[in-house]
């Protein structure tokens, strides 16, 4: 068993501690700042189209494109908003309009539509993902994939009510 026995060092930084935090820094818990919206991504918007169609799947399919929806500040799901994304495909190049498609979140907030395997573009296998809807500040995403094999990619929004 190990006893502790302050010394005067320890018992200094301790005061300072204190003096520096407050004692009520030590009784109040710690409080969430809230979930901060999500911030637009650079080259996001290249190759956008507004109101690409609400589709059930992006030409032959063969990846997924996942998320989660929330409001920002207390992280609440947000049903039936609209996401829209693109890609250069193995069907398509990011700019040819049946490269595009939208789909709806759930009750949970969640999405998934089905299209293409990705490819790299630039050197880099990457999405674009929008919100555009008006409800919330628009935002526009470029998540690059760990690996041009893979065969999902899940990005998130949290969005600021307008």
């Amino acid at each position: 068993m190990t006893i502790l026995r302050p010394n005067r060092r320890s018992v200094i930084a301790g005061a300072g501690a204190v003096a520096a935090t407050g004692v009520s820094g030590l009784l109040v818990p710690a409080r969430a700042q809230g979930l901060a919206p999500t911030v637009t991504m650079r080259g996001g918007a290249n190759n956008y189209r507004p109101n690409a169609p609400i589709v059930e799947r992006i030409g032959n399919g063969g990846f997924w494109m996942t998320g989660l929806v929330r409001r920002a500040g207390d992280g609440a799901p947000l049903a039936g908003q609209r996401i829209q994304m693109w890609a250069h495909t193995t069907e398509g190049h990011e700019r040819d309009k049946r490269s595009h498609g939208a789909t709806l979140t759930q009750e949970d907030g969640t999405f998934r539509l089905e299209m293409p395997q990705i490819v790299p573009a630039f050197g880099q296998p990457h999405a674009h993902l929008a919100y555009d809807s008006g409800d919330f500040e628009t935002v526009f995403l470029r998540p690059i994939m760990n690996s041009p094999s893979d065969t999902t990619l899940h990005v998130d929004f949290v969005l600021q009510p307008v």
